[in-house]
């Protein structure tokens, strides 16, 4: 049986394996822990998250849905490999899974197909959602794999568990693919090697910067996929989509390239935010609203 930590117990020990803590609001005592139990603990979970953004991300993961309520993890990883601690106690990220694959994760054995729901999984696991669209082109940087191992680690050495104590969400509950992108096999592989050794911070990687050539992104806002022809696709659209996610102006990136009829609209709302009026917000990209969108959003722009 473990027990877990106190939440500032738990913020030093991720710290302490090197990894930087983000600690977001009341995240102490935000949990679902009035709905059922907490503890005892036996294993870390794994998710991704089917979103791109880590701002939009982070307030997902930590207000939940009307469906859902949050927190819906203790912990959210961002592509940078930072760490935001949204909750602790009871989460809602594990949903009920295989009684036979935590009979496995307590033996410290592979876990078997999980082919049953019929256990709660939000009780007995720690749950770190990972910022990735999930649909297997999304990258996962080394910054993010690294933070993984990490915090897999760090709660692993402080509970005396082995790496078998790591698994995904895909293999926990049927039917479910996360995390994609990367083996867990290969991550337990990971936690395997950092535990035999002391914990000793690294820096990490430096996130790249985006560019976003602003000829590119004309050319594919004015040939969309209703246009005549074939859309032009460019890979600078996905990231103005999600810093109009980020700013509430989009539901969701679209993540295909092309400069969709939503993108539209939603960009002209962002045109207006920068004071311009008319023709000049017809929700095609200018240099002055990119670059004021790319300086918010941290991307760089070309003309």
């Amino acid at each position: 049986m473990a027990t877990p930590p106190s939440a500032s117990t738990f913020a030093s020990l991720l710290r302490d394996e090197g990894v930087t803590v983000v600690e977001v609001g009341d995240w102490e005592t935000r949990n679902r822990n009035s709905k059922g139990p907490w503890g005892p603990v036996h294993g870390v979970m794994i998710h991704h998250t089917v979103t791109k953004g880590t701002s939009a991300t982070v307030r997902l993961c930590r207000d939940g849905r009307s469906d859902l309520p949050g927190p819906l993890c203790h912990g959210v990883i961002g592509k940078d490999g930072v760490v935001y601690l949204v909750g602790y106690g009871r989460a809602n990220h594990a949903g009920l899974g295989d009684g036979d694959v935590l009979t496995a994760v307590i033996a410290e054995k592979s876990p078997p197909t999980d082919n049953e729901a019929d256990t709660d999984g939000n009780r007995y696991f720690y749950g770190f959602e990972c910022e990735n669209l999930g649909d297997g082109a999304d990258p996962w940087p080394a910054a993010q794999l690294l933070a993984i191992e990490r915090v897999s680690a760090a709660i692993c050495r402080h509970h005396g568990w082995g790496e078998r104590s790591v698994i995904g969400h895909l293999e926990w509950q049927p039917g479910k693919i996360d995390p994609r992108g990367f083996t867990m096999a290969s991550m337990r592989e990971r936690i395997a090697k950092r535990l035999g050794i002391a914990p000793s911070p690294v820096t990490l990687p430096k996130p790249t910067t985006p560019t976003v050539d602003l000829s590119k992104l004309i050319a594919a806002a004015k040939s969309n996929p209703q246009a005549k022809g074939t859309p032009v696709t460019y890979a600078g659209v996905r990231t103005v989509e999600a810093a109009l996610v980020d700013e509430g102006l989009l539901a969701k990136p679209y993540n295909d390239g092309h400069w969709g009829t939503k993108t539209t609209p939603a960009y002209a709302k962002w045109q207006q935010r920068c004071g311009y009026t008319g023709d000049d917000a017809d929700g095609r990209p200018g240099l002055d609203s990119l670059r004021r969108l790319g300086t918010k959003h941290a991307f760089h722009v070309t003309a």
